[in-house]
């Protein structure tokens, strides 16, 4: 027989992640509030205000005591999801504040097939026809924008390719998700904090001098990044990971309507027939995940 799924459970899954891809979806109109601190100094100021929320909620769950607990491969681990999630911020901080919304939108509905083809490639898992026919259609999809828009997708390719090698990353390591994501913070914390610092020093900074206003919105920057990150982590607990896959769209079209409706970023044709491209990938490779989730449960019935 198979397990049936506590339905409470599922619902607050379901709405956990629908919290959190909402309101990654929905970030492109908070970075902009923080010019003209340059991106760099968002990111810093990202990382230093994460930190603060993380420990703070390791404080009140009691976990501050598994940092003691994580062994040196682990923190190796954590150390390297540290530095491809902070370069991970810091294009999409530059994406949002530089007219690319569309291109960060891209880069996170390309993420998906990285993910299966970094799958393949790294940890040398078998594929399927399905997920061989989306990449492969994912392919001509980057090779339609890049003839069409003049230049390879930058943006797009540098979210999704460090988004799933952070996942890869992720994969491995033997850690409560809330102890992870606070050590990684923690960890880039001394650089980013000493960043800011000398930006005051040498007089470049906008953490003061700008209004009340604008310190409290930078200050934020650290609820904005660790609220979602826990939304997410509690709705991947919850639910399979097919429907965290599904959910996980919500986030690049949102994104992908805020860059066009709000943000009146340029779609010449080469991009509609791109994203129409991806989006057919990502039929193809959700049906045939579906599919072979259909086909398991069905040998496991009696």
């Amino acid at each position: 027989m198979t397990e049936v799924a506590d339905p409470a459970r599922h619902r607050s899954g379901v709405l956990f992640g629908v919290g959190a891809f909402t309101w990654w979806g929905l970030c492109p109109g908070f970075f902009p509030l923080l010019l003209p601190a340059g991106s760099l100094e968002v990111l810093a100021h990202r990382i230093v205000w994460s930190a603060l929320c993380l420990v703070l909620v390791l404080l009140v769950a009691r976990r501050i005591g598994d940092l003691r607990r994580l062994r040196a491969r682990t923190w190796l681990q954590l150390a390297a999801a540290s530095a491809l999630v902070s370069t991970n911020w810091g294009i999409y901080i530059y994406a949002a504040t530089h007219g690319h919304v569309v291109d960060a939108a891209l880069g996170y509905f390309i993420n998906p097939l990285v993910t299966v083809a970094l799958g393949v490639l790294v940890l040398r898992e078998r594929i399927g026809r399905w997920q061989l026919v989306a990449l492969a259609i994912a392919v001509v999809a980057v090779v339609v924008l890049t003839a069409g828009v003049g230049t390879p997708p930058y943006i797009a390719a540098g979210l999704a390719v460090t988004f799933a090698l952070y996942g890869l990353v992720k994969k491995v390591v033997d850690a409560d998700p809330r102890v992870s994501v606070a050590v990684e913070t923690l960890l880039a914390l001394p650089i980013a904090g000493g960043y800011l610092v000398a930006l005051e020093v040498v007089g470049d900074g906008h953490f003061v001098g700008y209004g009340a206003g604008h310190t409290v919105l930078l200050v934020l920057a650290g609820p904005v990044t660790a609220i979602p990150l826990l939304l997410f982590a509690a709705a991947a607990q919850r639910l399979p990971l097919v429907t965290v896959g599904l959910l996980f769209y919500l986030n690049p079209a949102l994104q992908m309507a805020w860059g066009v409706l709000i943000g009146h970023e340029a779609m010449p044709p080469a991009r509609w027939i791109g994203f129409g491209l991806i989006w057919v990938a990502l039929v193809v490779m959700t049906f045939g995940a579906l599919r072979g989730k259909a086909a398991r449960v069905s040998v496991a019935e009696p």
